[in-house]
């Protein structure tokens, strides 16, 4: 009866191990010019309907170290989606401005030039079946 149910116990535990699948892919996103060391560079992964509302489908913050950062996000399904990221020197978790204008550094995918506030347009990509490596430029 010992080895029924140890036998039992070893199939079901194999069986739930190689169903088991990884839900996506990953995005790493390198950025290699941000000032200086200061405060933290935070990173939001946005869908259309969360661009510019919060932080997005995922975030991440990551230490600056000799004025570069890399980060992966993990567990991304196919699907368009666009990179926000801000160079929060003060540690505050938000961007400040004067006057109207961005006092810290920020970058999006596509490193799209525009003036004005970001659009999701030009900052969109496409995620498929593949892992996805990009930089993105302050």
């Amino acid at each position: 009866m010992k080895h029924l149910f140890l036998s039992i116990a070893i199939s079901v535990t194999s069986f739930l191990g190689f169903c088991q699948e990884t839900e996506g892919h990953k995005i790493t996103v390198t950025i290699d010019n941000v000032k200086n060391d200061k405060g933290h560079v935070l990173l939001g992964l946005h869908t259309s309907e969360d661009f510019m509302k919060g932080t997005g489908i995922q975030s991440q913050k990551s230490e600056i170290k000799n004025g570069k950062i890399t980060i992966t996000f993990t567990n991304v399904k196919p699907g368009t989606y666009a990179i926000m990221a801000l160079h929060d020197s003060n540690d505050n978790e938000r961007m400040d401005f004067e006057n109207g204008m961005p006092l810290e550094s920020y970058g999006m995918s596509n490193n799209p030039v525009s003036y004005g506030p970001p659009q999701f347009s030009e900052a969109k990509f496409e995620m498929g079946e593949e892992d996805v490596e990009m930089a993105i430029r302050f």
